[in-house]
C-alpha cells in the first residue's frame, strides 16, 4: 500500500508511453514531457495543460483491453465527439491518432478516447 505522504515518483518510462505522449501532445491535450533517468530506471514528467482554470482533458476512456481487445478498420474507427476528441490507435504503422490513421488509410487496436 502507498504511503499518502510518500513524494509521487512519476510513471515508469516506455516506448508505448512516449509514443503516446507524443500523440497527446500533437493534439494540443498536454504540454511539454521528458525523461528523467535516475540510475536504471527512468521515469516521465508530464505537463498537463488547462484552459480557463480547466484542464484540456475532461474525460479518458479506456476502449481495448488485455481481456477484450478492440480492433477497427479504418473506416470504422470511432470520431469522438464528432472530431472534437480524439481516439488514440495501435496500428501496424506506429501510435498515432483517429485522424492519422484514416489519413494513412489504415485501422487497428483502439486504445483509448480523450475529451
Amino acid at each position: 500500500m502507498r504511503n499518502p505522504r510518500q513524494a509521487d515518483r512519476g510513471v515508469g518510462a516506455s516506448k508505448l508511453k512516449l509514443a503516446i505522449l507524443k500523440v497527446l501532445k500533437e493534439e494540443g491535450y498536454i504540454g511539454e514531457y521528458g525523461i528523467d533517468v535516475a540510475g536504471a530506471k527512468s521515469t516521465l514528467s508530464i505537463e498537463l495543460k488547462y484552459h480557463d482554470g480547466r484542464p484540456v482533458i475532461d474525460r479518458i476512456e479506456r476502449i481495448s483491453r488485455p481481456g477484450l481487445r478492440i480492433y477497427r478498420g479504418k473506416d470504422e474507427l470511432p470520431k469522438v465527439l464528432g472530431g472534437l476528441g480524439v481516439a488514440v490507435v495501435s496500428t501496424p504503422k506506429g501510435i498515432m491518432s483517429d485522424k492519422q490513421a484514416r489519413a494513412a488509410g489504415t485501422g487497428g487496436e483502439v486504445l483509448f478516447v480523450v475529451q
